[in-house]
This record gives structure tokens, sequence and C-alpha cells, in this order.
């Protein structure tokens, strides 16, 4: 080797990552419980407004309220089921605190995805209505044949009253609860785009990232002794390292295992020098430290980590979400979470952020 090289690559892979930056702070949305319902925005000020089925409930039924931000956003709101031997095709009757709802009584018209799941949107009109009626009604009941569901109203109008907080529909003719005479919402917040970069540069072997996987733990129980936990035998498939590029290399070490979770630290790491490796933060993600992710998983081929933290075993509950390798560093490109153990679906959770992705 000519005197210098080693000194020049090793400058080189400093500089390299010395221009790893964080991304610019995402601004993750807020989220909020209101007694029986819980509400949060995105960064765009998308919000949306769930009821919280019993705790007790096997079988449930809950509102869901979505409405953009903006003086176009209009409210939409649904009512969703999730029960057994639901018919293809049936009708569902509706009652406010016992009184059949809307006035006339009518049935509406349900369908069912699988025999499981069920939802039907409320025609404008009777959307509007409930709205209004929340103010005073305790319970709205939803009855198909024998089977009967029922969903609280109680902290529904306190978490739209949020919403409209937070959209800026306060006092105006649009709010969803405290209506004005004049005024209008502001325009909507402009979706960020994310340009995501799949990984490059010559893909490492087993038996190299085995090694970049073994160094790098040992690495960082050297700077924190026992931060991270060695995986027992056949524990270890949520370990792995890949090249982002000709010199860069992304490294995932598994460092604690639960019963439904297992949480990985990513690192940036020039090489092979695990000394100089670097923590590849993900902002709002909810780990500790900032590298760290739930249920983990890199997708080289489009540069994105996807993660899913439960909250408890069935997964009605928590945080998900995916970063994109912009060249720098992991960007949010979407999030979404669930404080409260209902038996809401992951589909239903509620998104705290949202991008446009190139």
């Amino acid at each position: 080797m000519p005197r210098g090289a080693g000194s020049k690559g090793a400058l080189g892979t400093l500089a390299l990552m010395l221009t790893l930056a964080t991304p610019v702070q995402a601004q993750i949305g807020p989220i909020k419980t209101f007694r029986d319902w819980v509400a949060g925005c995105d960064n765009t000020k998308t919000c949306t407004a769930l009821s919280l089925p019993a705790e007790t409930d096997d079988e449930i039924a809950f509102l869901r309220l979505d409405r953009p931000a903006g003086p176009e956003g209009a409210p939409t709101l649904a009512l969703k089921l999730r029960g057994q031997k639901l018919k293809k095709s049936f009708a569902i009757a509706l009652a406010l605190d016992g009184t059949p709802f809307p006035g006339a009584g009518q049935p509406l018209q349900g369908t069912s995805v699988d025999g499981e799941v069920a939802e039907i949107t409320l025609p404008a009109a009777t959307a509007e209505a409930l709205i209004a009626a929340a103010r005073n009604a305790t319970t709205l009941t939803a009855q198909i044949e024998a089977a009967s569901f029922k969903v609280s109203l109680a902290g529904a109008v306190a978490a739209m009253l949020w919403i409209d907080e937070r959209q800026g529909r306060l006092n105006t003719p649009g709010a969803l609860i405290r209506k004005g005479t004049t005024g209008t919402a502001p325009a909507a917040p402009d979706l960020p785009v994310i340009v995501s970069r799949p990984a490059s540069g010559k893909a490492l072997s087993k038996a190299e990232a085995a090694t970049l996987v073994k160094a790098m733990r040992a690495e960082v129980n050297r700077r924190e002794p026992d931060s991270c936990e060695d995986m027992p035998d056949g524990f270890t498939d949520s370990d792995g390292a890949w090249a982002l590029g000709d010199a860069l290399r992304l490294v995932a070490i598994a460092c604690s295992r639960g019963a439904y979770n297992v949480a990985s630290q990513f690192w940036l790491v020039g090489g092979r020098n695990v000394a100089r490796a670097r923590p590849a933060p993900f902002q709002g993600a909810g780990g500790s430290p900032a590298n760290e992710l739930i249920n983990a998983d890199f997708d080289p081929k489009t540069g994105h980590v996807s993660f899913y933290a439960k909250a408890r075993g069935i997964g009605d509950c928590g945080r998900s979400g995916a970063y994109g390798w912009d060249g720098k560093g992991f960007a949010v490109l979407r999030m979404s979470e669930m404080s409260e153990c209902r038996l809401i679906p992951g589909d239903d959770w509620i998104t705290l952020f949202r991008s446009a992705e190139k």
C-alpha cells in the first residue's frame, strides 16, 4: 500500500460520515384522548376522530370522522363494525339513547367485506345531524337483526372541538361544533415530498454482513456496556447489514426481545470502521435511543425501513410507519398511532404524518 493511502481512506470515510445529516425535522402530528374518543391530526392538519369501544367488547362498533384541512375540507363520518357472521348485505337500524335515528328511523344498508368487517359511510345529512345530536346524546346503538352494537358519544364534542381548533375553524361557518357566521379555515399545509433512494453499491455477502453485525454489536457495548443484549441462537433474524453506497453501510442489530416486540438499533458505518459508526436516528418513532425501532425491516430495493411497535400482543394499539433513505439520512414517510387498546385494526389507526414520495 502506498504511504499515506490508509490515512486518505480514513479521512475520506470520515468526510462521508460528517455529511450525513439528520433530515429536516418533520412535524409529527398530535394525538389526544377525550373520554371515550381519541383524535389526532397529521402534518397537513388532516384530522381523524374515533370512538373507543368498551374494553370488554369482543365484537365492536365505532365511529370514524375524517376531515382534511383547508376551506374545502369536508367531513366524512362512517360507522365501522367488527363482528362475526355478518351477512354480505344487511340493514342496520340506528338509535340515539333509545330513540330511532334519524327521525324517521329509516334503516341504513350495510355490506360486509368478509363476514366480519363492515363499513357504512353515513350520508352527509345524517352525519351532520349526528354531530349536532352528540351535544346531548350519550349512546348510539346500531341494531342488525338480533345483534346490537353500542357506540359511546362521551367525549365526541370535545374531540371535534379540538379538531376545529387545530384546523383554524373555530367560530367560522365550517366549524363542526362552535360555529360562527363569518370567516373561513386557513389553507392546508403543503404535503412534503420525500425522495427515497434504494440501496446501491455491491451487496454484502452473508459472511460479510454477519462479521459487520458482530463488530457493531461489540462496538455498541464498548460505548455503553450492556446496552444491547446478546440474542440467543436462532433469534438473530432481525440483524442485518446492507450496502447503502460504495462506502456506506447500514447495520441493524437486535438489542432486546420481548413476547411480541423486537427492538433493533440502526447504525451508519463507513466501510468496516465501526469505531466511527453513527446512529441512524428515526424521528418520532418513540424509540430510546433515537436510532431504535420496534419490529423493523429494511428493504434495500426501496430504501425503506418500516416498523410496527405493538403496545400489546394482538397488535390493536401502538405505532407504525416507515422511513425512506434520502442519501443523507432516513426521512419520515408515514406514521400512524393508536394510543388506546380497543380492538381497532391497524388500517384505522390515526395518521400523524404523511408524505408524497418520489
